[in-house]
């Protein structure tokens, strides 16, 4: 598929983040009440709000829909393209004040994360691209990091793993880990240059990091996730074991340091 053919849908997803940035302003980050989900997850008015407005903006066509936010209808497994979103993705850092949440659209077509789009509305900064089409940050074009090796690499961790001590034993002397909280936000900035690379080895879900991983593989990175059908998107059950992203020349060395750590 040529990035010519998601020119509509970047479009779309362009003005989907508008408008949820939009959205939030409503919302003061640090002062909004949370509830919990089940699994001690916090949710807020923020998220059912926007999550509202997407799904007023996106699906057309009979396309498919998979949410955070929304009750899971599998019929989008019967669906060739679906939306994959997250409409507030960090919502922990949202409730608390940091400046690390991000909206979240991803486009899954057959399968493949080919379109996506994260904005974080705190620090102005929007990333959008589709595969063929390449990735732009606030409308100038971006790329993955062209870093050679891992020495020195900025590596983006999950705050809530660092936390936990799920980072320690890597070896600080080679590279520069900062503590963040979305998912999605980190693959934004890994697909933006921004930083070098981010990993997980803590389970995610396809709204966590669809439109991320399209990003990443637009802005010619490499996702390596922990079993091959997770390259695939939309399946029965949306999840996903770990998740590594940077680009191509990286990825053997994060391996090699993730199997030494053990």
């Amino acid at each position: 598929m040529s990035g010519g053919e998601h020119a509509g849908d970047l479009a779309r997803i362009q003005e989907a983040l508008e408008r949820a940035r939009d959205a939030f302003q409503r919302f003061t980050p640090g002062e909004i009440e949370a509830r919990h989900k089940q699994g001690d997850d916090p949710v807020t008015e923020a998220d059912t709000t926007v999550d509202t407005l997407l799904r007023e903006l996106l699906p057309r066509n009979g396309d498919g829909w998979l949410s955070e936010e929304t009750r899971d209808d599998l019929i989008r497994l019967e669906k060739r393209r679906v939306w994959v979103v997250d409409p507030l993705d960090g919502t922990r850092e949202f409730v608390t004040g940091i400046p690390e949440w991000c909206v979240s659209i991803g486009l899954v077509v057959d399968g493949e994360p080919m379109a996506g789009g994260i904005c974080n509305p705190v620090t102005g900064e929007t990333i959008v691209g589709a595969r063929g089409a390449g990735v732009t940050l606030n409308g100038r074009p971006a790329a993955v990091s062209g870093r050679p090796t891992l020495e020195g690499a900025r590596v983006v961790a999950s705050r809530s793993e660092v936390k936990r001590g799920e980072w320690q034993g890597y070896r600080e002397d080679l590279i520069e880990i900062r503590p963040m909280g979305s998912v999605a936000y980190k693959l934004g900035l890994v697909a933006a240059g921004l930083v070098d690379a981010t990993w997980t080895l803590t389970p995610k879900h396809e709204w966590d990091v669809a439109a991320g991983v399209a990003l990443v593989l637009a802005a010619g990175g490499a996702i390596v996730t922990g079993a091959p059908e997770e390259t695939r998107f939309n399946r029965p059950q949306p999840r996903l074991t770990r998740l590594i992203a940077a680009n191509p020349t990286l990825i053997p060395e994060i391996e090699a340091e993730i199997a030494r750590r053990g």
